[in-house]
Order: structure tokens, then C-alpha cells, then sequence
């Protein structure tokens, strides 16, 4: 597996080119699963369908959505169709990666469901900072700049991904390509939010968001 942002992009809503339009066909499939997650024996049907679907994408992500690897981010508990948005993305061309790219269009839009589904339903572990001197930094940085769009828990919400737990090392990369990012060509407000960033603000958000 390439050092890349697979699944999530999770930091990043907007790792992408330019804003996206969802074809119709994609409007009607979100639809379709939030249907899906409110009926709880059909909730239940997709659940077990993605369990079955989801053993090349738990290599690297966990079985549980819990990343197996620091610089592969969580999956469990992200909203699910924030997790079917990233899926279409990678599948028409708008985010790319190694193995993201070729796997999204293998999947049906019903496995893609599936999938959103089970990891939706997984819990996210918190890990243990690697730096706990830091957290308290983090914490307010977290307050101060994040917590508006991410939730004040790093819980995030429909198209705004989940924080919480995610490794230190996945966030850290994230946030230093955010900052790499051209905002000519680019489009995210995440650029905006990590230009001013420090080497060591990213250190402390890193320690405090991978404990929550």
C-alpha cells in the first residue's frame, strides 16, 4: 500500500480538484441509503452484506474500521453517506489513489452502499498520543479553528468527516497537504485552515484528536 490517503480523506472533505456535482443517478443512491438507514431490517440487511464485502478493504482499514497502519485513517463510525461521497469520488476520478481509485470502480453501487454502511456502524477506538504533553495545545487549537465544521468533539457530521481517533501520522499528513495545496487550482476551505498552521500546531492537533 502506497503512504497515501486511502479511504478517508477523512480530514479532508475537500481533497479535490473542484467542487463536485454528483450526477443524478448518484442524488438518488445517497437517497436511497439514507432509506436504508432508517429502516432497521433493511439497516441490518446492508450491514450484513458490507461485513461480507469489506475483507480486501480491512487489510488496511480494520475489519472494525479501526486503520491497521498510522498513515491510513479510521473508517468506524464516519456518517455513511459521507463514506459513499468519498467512494464516488474516487470512482469518477475527482480523488485519486493507487488502490482507492481501482477499487472504488469495481464496486457496484449497492456494494459501495453496503460498505458505508457496515463501517458507519463500526465503533472508533481512541489511540494513545505519542506526545501527551501536547494534547492540552491541541485541545484548545482544536476549539479555536476545527470545532465549527468537525463538531466539538471531532465527531464530525454528514459531509464533514469524523477526527476523533483518527492516528496522529494520517492527520499530520493531511493537514501538510493542505498546506502544500495551490489555491488557484485547488478548491477546499481546508487550505485556508492549514496555511497559517505551524509545524508544531499540527503536532498538538495530532496528539489531541488521535485521544478522543
Amino acid at each position: 500500500m502506497l503512504r497515501k490517503l486511502c479511504m478517508g480523506g477523512l480530514m479532508v472533505a475537500g481533497m479535490m480538484a473542484a467542487p463536485v456535482a454528483f450526477s443524478q443517478s448518484v442524488h438518488q443512491a445517497l437517497s436511497e441509503l439514507e432509506s436504508i438507514m432508517a429502516d432497521d431490517s433493511r439497516r441490518d440487511a446492508a450491514y450484513a452484506a458490507g461485513k461480507e464485502r469489506i475483507l480486501f478493504c480491512g487489510s488496511c482499514h480494520g475489519k472494525d474500521g479501526n486503520s491497521r497502519r498510522d498513515y491510513i485513517p479510521n473508517l468506524a463510525d464516519q456518517h455513511p453517506l459521507y463514506l459513499f461521497e468519498q467512494f464516488e469520488k474516487f470512482g469518477n476520478g475527482v480523488r485519486e489513489d493507487y488502490v482507492m481509485s481501482k477499487l472504488a470502480q469495481t464496486l457496484t453501487v449497492e456494494e459501495r452502499i453496503n460498505i458505508a454502511v457496515y463501517y458507519s456502524l463500526q465503533q472508533a477506538k481512541p489511540r494513545t498520543s505519542p506526545a501527551p504533553d501536547l494534547i492540552d495545545a491541541g485541545r484548545a487549537k482544536f476549539q479555536a479553528k476545527c470545532s465549527a465544521c468537525h463538531g466539538k468533539e471531532a465527531e464530525g457530521f454528514r459531509d464533514m468527516p469524523r477526527l476523533a481517533g483518527q492516528p496522529s501520522e494520517y492527520i499530520k499528513i493531511a493537514l501538510k497537504r493542505f498546506k502544500e495545496m495551490d489555491p488557484a487550482a485547488q478548491s477546499s476551505p481546508m487550505i485556508g485552515i492549514a496555511a497559517p498552521l505551524t509545524a508544531g500546531d499540527v503536532e498538538e492537533l495530532a496528539a489531541f484528536l488521535t485521544t478522543l
